[in-house]
């Protein structure tokens, strides 16, 4: 039953706050120390959002794993995503709109408010996951059915978030984005390369 909800996590693989592009900016020093405040703080998200998805991955393929221990893994893995789109949710709202893009206050709002959702659906998750029945596998394992279920919709949220994101750092924001080491790291990264679709 947990390979469904590996599969549902490997489809979403993770959200890179989908700050990575490939051209310079022009000369706009407002906007490029955005992007660093910005940028700054994206590698330690990403790491600790690629290493909840994994983990998630792994407890799922693992067929040695007592219910306990599956529910153990996913229950931290769902805290850390849930803490890992709140801190980008932050650190959006912090750095304010991007200066001079056209639509930016709204298109922040609009970020910050996915972001808060997809933590908020996140934690919801490890609540479902933590109320599960580990003493009975039957039980567990039609838990872990309705879980999978759960992240499907919870997908459709990650993408809204992706979607929201795309749009904060459209034109010269993504340029700017992608001037700053943070964003370039994300960028290179394997799992990056994976969800910018």
């Amino acid at each position: 039953m947990n390979k469904k909800l590996a599969a549902a996590l490997s489809s979403g693989a993770v959200l890179v706050l989908a700050l990575t592009g490939c051209s310079g900016s022009e000369d706009n020093k407002e906007l490029d120390a955005w992007a660093k405040k910005v940028c700054d703080l994206v590698p330690a998200q990403n790491k600790k959002i690629t290493a909840a998805y994994d983990a998630i991955t792994k407890a799922a393929e693992d067929t040695e794993s007592t219910p306990a221990e599956l529910q153990k893994a996913d229950s931290q893995a769902f805290q850390d995503l849930s803490d890992g789109y709140k801190a980008r949710a932050t650190v959006i709202q912090s750095a304010g709109a991007p200066p001079g893009a056209e639509g930016g206050a709204k298109n922040l709002q609009d970020a910050v408010k996915q972001l808060t959702a997809l933590s908020a659906a996140y934690a919801d998750m490890k609540t479902q996951v933590d109320g599960l029945d580990t003493k009975d596998q039957a039980k567990f394992a039609s838990g872990l059915k309705d879980v999978s279920a759960q992240m499907k919709k919870v997908e459709t949220q990650r993408q809204t978030a992706l979607d929201a994101l795309k749009k904060l750092e459209s034109g010269d924001t993504k340029q700017a984005l992608a001037e700053q080491s943070g964003c370039k790291q994300v960028s290179a990264s394997p799992s990056a390369s994976s969800t910018d679709s």
